[in-house]
């Protein structure tokens, strides 16, 4: 993780971190748009794990979880597709993002065995808040998994550091106050916001809820570390299936070419001279 945004700096710009749902519509296609990703710009990929109760999602997040969990996705095949992605790509970071439940199913210590040797890089547990560190994210972070944790609008001044004290890898802040896709980022918000967390960590910050277009992705770009595209590119995947819910041909082609304008809008967003990274 510390490499990629080392070469992001390098080369003055934000990162592109894209959203997919393991599973959705099928896991045939989510491997295929899984394993296109870096080619298509995306810098690091965050990986969801189905799940029935997604809380902090909205309609677009949840039905794709409903979809994978329909076409069989579980846990086991979830780490399936990343040691499949892994066989060809050994660098792009991947994050799993998703709740507790079905890592508690499935046994913290096994899952952090199993991920580690899957090739996951790091964890996003929206529901697993810093007092209960000690049931996973200390476990994770010792295993050698980076532990990602969420700032939010409502993450005041008192909160905060519970929240940066052991999040690892980046910080990803939460640029509205609601489920993903509910609305839109507002940018002179989100410049402060980054702004404040700069100042309390040496953390990258990955800006993401509420980007749904290459403009927005670009505006965030040249305030931010990453922009962070999820619910907008799981529609792109939904609008293309037939009314069955099955993948048509060029499923796979769509999602990643909406990739590749979200990639071009945060590679012309150039960091302004004397930006800090």
């Amino acid at each position: 993780m510390a490499a990629r945004f080392a070469a992001l700096k390098a080369e003055n710009r934000a990162g592109l971190v894209t959203f997919t749902t393991a599973g959705d519509p099928d896991y045939e296609t989510s491997l295929a748009i899984l394993k296109g990703l870096p080619a298509a710009g995306a810098d690091i990929i965050e990986l969801g794990m189905p799940f029935t109760d997604p809380m902090a999602d909205g309609p677009a997040i949840q039905a794709a979880g409903l979809r994978a969990l329909k076409a069989g996705a579980r846990m086991t095949r979830t780490l399936e597709m990343v040691r499949e992605f892994r066989k060809t790509d050994a660098a792009t970071p991947i994050v799993l993002m998703g709740y507790y439940n079905p890592i508690y199913i499935y046994g913290a210590d096994k899952f952090i065995a199993d991920a580690l040797a899957a090739g996951v890089d790091g964890m996003i547990v929206v529901d697993l808040p810093p007092e209960e560190d000690e049931e996973f994210c200390i476990p994770a972070l010792k295993a050698g998994l980076h532990f990602i944790r969420l700032a939010t609008p409502t993450t005041d001044e008192k909160r905060l550091p519970a929240v940066l004290e052991h999040t690892s890898g980046f910080i990803y802040y939460v640029s509205i106050a609601g489920i993903t896709g509910a609305a839109s980022a507002d940018n002179s918000a989100v410049a402060a916001a980054v702004a404040r967390l700069r100042a309390k960590t040496t953390l990258p910050v990955a800006v993401g809820f509420g980007i749904k277009t290459p403009a927005m992705a670009a505006d965030v770009a040249r305030v931010a570390d990453a922009a962070v595209v999820g619910s907008a590119l799981v529609q792109v995947i939904a609008d293309s299936l037939d009314g069955d819910g099955r993948p048509a041909k060029d499923t796979s082609a769509k999602a990643l070419a909406f990739v590749r304008q979200l990639a071009d809008g945060v590679r012309r967003a150039r960091k302004p001279a004397g930006a800090v990274a």
